[in-house]
């Protein structure tokens, strides 16, 4: 059974420029500690990203595996889906929601839905997801705001 989790941060940056960071899928190892290889399968006409392989070790988990991505026009959300079961995985779902404070500053959230492959107690399982969408959140954050300030 998958669990969904919904985690938000605030980044100090307009909408446009968190999802060019989120969309520029060759330069995540540059910014993603666990992610050790990335490899973009399938672009839309656009340009935008369709298929994407990730190769993950995160100390405890490594796995390979490969998502589908589709993108509102303004890229106010954007969304993915396993293509199909991997090592540890047996289905993920998720998405960045982007909304603009009317600030210069834009809500991140993230919601992410994974049925694992393995077992894991509940409470286990829970800590993990919380700490994955932490990382990913303040990750994303400080590459994001260091990028503007540059």
């Amino acid at each position: 059974m998958a669990d969904t989790s919904t985690q938000s941060i605030q980044v100090l940056a307009p909408v446009d420029r968190v999802a060019a960071v989120i969309c520029d899928f060759p330069r995540y190892p540059e910014w993603v500690d666990a992610l050790k290889q990335i490899e973009v399968l399938e672009e839309y006409e656009d340009g935008y990203a369709a298929r994407v392989r990730f190769v993950i070790d995160a100390g405890v988990m490594a796995d390979d595996y490969t998502l589908e991505y589709a993108y509102a026009d303004d890229l106010t959300r954007i969304e993915w889906h396993l293509v199909e079961p991997s090592k540890t995985q047996k289905s993920q779902q998720g998405s960045y929601d982007l909304d603009d404070n009317g600030d210069g500053t834009t809500t991140v959230t993230y919601m992410l839905e994974v049925e694992l492959s393995i077992g894991m107690l509940g409470m286990f399982r829970r800590k993990a997801e919380k700490i994955i969408m932490d990382t990913a959140l303040k990750q994303l954050k400080r590459r994001v705001e260091s990028l503007l300030a540059s």
